[in-house]
C-alpha cells in the first residue's frame, strides 16, 4: 500500500515509518521543517514538505502521492513539558484546522482509509478540539487513535512514569500498523491500569 504519514518526525512518527516499510509499504513522511528530509529519505520514506495549514500545497502533495491511506500523526507541541500552556492554542489549532485540511486532502487524493492520532484523557478547558479532531475523522468513516500519556526516549517521560492512561512510545508506534486498515472508530492504545 502507499501510506502518506503526516507527523513523519514527531515521537511516533518517526517509530511508525521504518516499521510500514519494513511491512513493504511504500510511504511518504510528511515534515514542515526542510532540514528534517535527509532524514526521512535515510529511513526509506519519501519525504514531503509541507505545512498542513496550506491546504492547496497538502492538497497537492497528497493527490501527487496518491496515498491508500493517510495517518495523521500531527502536533504542535514544546520540547519542553513545562512549555504544554503556551502551546495549547497552537496543539488545539493542529487537532481542528489542521485535522480538517487532512481530511479533504485525503478525500481530494481518493485515500481509501484515514487514521489519526488522538489522546486518552481530556486536558481541563481544552477536550472541544480533541473532541473535533475525533469527529471529523468519524465523519470521514476513519479510525481514531486515542493514545495514552507517551512515555519512553524522546517524549515528556523520558525518566518517570505519567499517570494513567499511559503507554510507552515504542508500544503505541508497534500497536499502530494494525489499525490502519480496521473498521472506522475509536481504539484505545494504553497500557494495563
Amino acid at each position: 500500500m502507499r501510506v502518506f504519514v503526516a507527523g513523519a518526525t514527531g515521537v511516533i512518527g518517526i517509530r511508525l515509518l521504518p516499521l510500514l516499510i519494513a511491512e513493504g509499504h511504500t510511504v511518504a513522511g510528511m515534515t514542515r521543517s526542510p532540514e528534517k528530509s535527509a532524514s526521512l529519505r535515510a529511513l526509506g520514506a519519501e519525504p514531503v514538505v509541507c505545512d498542513v495549514f496550506d491546504a492547496p500545497a497538502l492538497t497537492e502533495a497528497m493527490t501527487t502521492f496518491e496515498p491508500d491511506v493517510v495517518v495523521h500523526q500531527l502536533t504542535d507541541l514544546p520540547d519542553d513539558r513545562d512549555q504544554l500552556s503556551d502551546f495549547a492554542a497552537r496543539n488545539d489549532r493542529m487537532r481542528t484546522e489542521g485535522t480538517r485540511n487532512l481530511v479533504d486532502a485525503a478525500g481530494a487524493a481518493g485515500a481509501h482509509h484515514l487514521l489519526a492520532q488522538s489522546i486518552a484523557w481530556r486536558p481541563a478547558g481544552r477536550g472541544q478540539a480533541v473532541d473535533a479532531l475525533e469527529r471529523q475523522v468519524l465523519d470521514a468513516n476513519g479510525v481514531v487513535v486515542r493514545y495514552g500519556q507517551l512515555y519512553g526516549p524522546g517524549t515528556f517521560y523520558e525518566h518517570e512514569l505519567p499517570s494513567h492512561p499511559r503507554i510507552h512510545v515504542d508500544e503505541a508506534a508497534r500497536r499502530t500498523p494494525p489499525l490502519i486498515l480496521a473498521d472506522s472508530g475509536v481504539y484505545a492504545l494504553e497500557d494495563a491500569p
